[in-house]
C-alpha cells in the first residue's frame, strides 16, 4: 500500500477513540502487581498493596524464597538451589524430569567451568546419564555440555564448534535455567508461570506493525516514555520534504 493510499488519524482522533475505551484501575493495578509478584520484587508488591489499596491472594513471603532460589542458580550454587527447592516442595523436581535434568546439566557446568574435569566426568556418568537412558531426547543437551571439556575458551582454540558450545558458559544460560525453575515454582503455588505485561508489549509492537501498513496513525515509538507521536508534526518537521529540497537547491 502506497503513502498516498494509506489512512491518515490525526492525534486528536486517536486519542478521541481512546477515550471511549473503558479501563478499570483496577485491571491496571491487577496488571502491575501480576507483574510484580511473578517476577520477585517482594519490597515493591508491598509497597505497591499498601498504596493501591489492592489485596492480593498470593503470599508476598513466598516471593523472597523463589528470589532467593533464583539467585543461587544464577550464582552458579545448583546444589543449594536444589536443596531449597526440596526444602519448600520436593514434588516440583519429583514430577518434571526435564527440569530436573536442567538443574543438573547446570552444575555439570559450573564443574567445568570451575576447572574440575574428572569430578565433571564422574558427575555426568552418574547423575545425568541415567536421566539420558530414561529420556533419550535429553541425550543431545547432554553431549553438547561434555563437549565443553574438549575446547580451551580461554585460548584461541575451539572454531565455530567451540563457540557453539561455549554459550553454555555463559550468564544467559544461567539465567535460563533460573528461569525455568521460577516458572515450575510458580506453576506448583497455582500463579501464572509468565507476568502478562511483557507479553502485552509485544503484541502491542506486532499490532502496530500491521497498522503500519494501513494507516499513519499516532505511533508508541517508545515504550518507556509511551507518549503518542504527532502524525502532522513528523510530517512538517523543517528540513526535510520538497520545500528543503528546493530551499537546498537555491542556497
Amino acid at each position: 500500500m502506497t503513502a498516498s493510499s494509506k489512512q491518515n488519524i490525526s492525534l486528536d482522533e486517536w486519542e478521541g477513540k481512546m477515550s471511549e475505551v473503558p479501563i478499570a484501575k483496577s485491571d491496571l493495578n491487577q496488571l502491575i502487581m501480576n507483574y510484580l509478584i511473578i517476577e520477585g520484587y517482594k519490597d515493591a508488591a508491598e509497597k505497591f498493596s499498601e498504596e493501591s489499596g489492592l489485596k492480593t491472594k498470593v503470599d508476598l513471603g513466598s516471593i523472597e524464597e523463589r528470589m532467593q532460589i533464583r539467585f543461587a542458580v544464577q550464582s552458579g550454587d545448583i546444589k543449594g538451589a536444589i536443596e531449597r527447592v526440596n526444602d519448600l516442595n520436593p514434588d516440583i523436581l519429583d514430577t518434571d524430569p526435564r527440569l530436573y535434568f536442567h538443574l543438573q546439566q547446570q552444575h555439570l557446568i559450573e564443574l567445568i567451568r570451575l576447572g574440575r574435569a574428572e569430578e565433571a566426568l564422574e558427575f555426568a556418568q552418574e547423575e545425568l546419564a541415567p536421566h539420558g537412558e530414561e529420556h533419550p531426547e535429553l541425550l543431545r543437551e547432554l553431549e553438547k555440555t561434555m563437549a565443553l571439556l574438549a575446547f580451551d575458551f580461554g585460548g584461541s582454540s575451539g572454531g565455530s564448534n567451540g563457540v557453539a558450545v561455549g554459550g553454555l558458559l555463559d550468564f544467559a544460560h544461567r539465567q535460563k535455567t533460573a528461569n525455568e525453575l521460577n516458572a515450575a515454582l510458580l506453576a506448583a503455588h497455582s500463579q501464572p508461570r509468565e507476568p502478562k505485561l511483557p507479553a502485552l508489549l509485544q503484541l502491542l509492537a506486532w499490532t502496530q506493525e500491521q497498522l503500519d501498513e494501513k494507516a499513519t496513525y499516532p505511533r508508541i515509538n517508545n515504550i518507556v516514555s509511551a507518549v503518542l507521536s504527532d502524525p502532522a508534526a513528523e510530517h512538517s518537521t523543517p528540513g526535510t520534504g520538497a520545500g528543503a529540497s528546493a530551499s537546498a537547491s537555491t542556497a
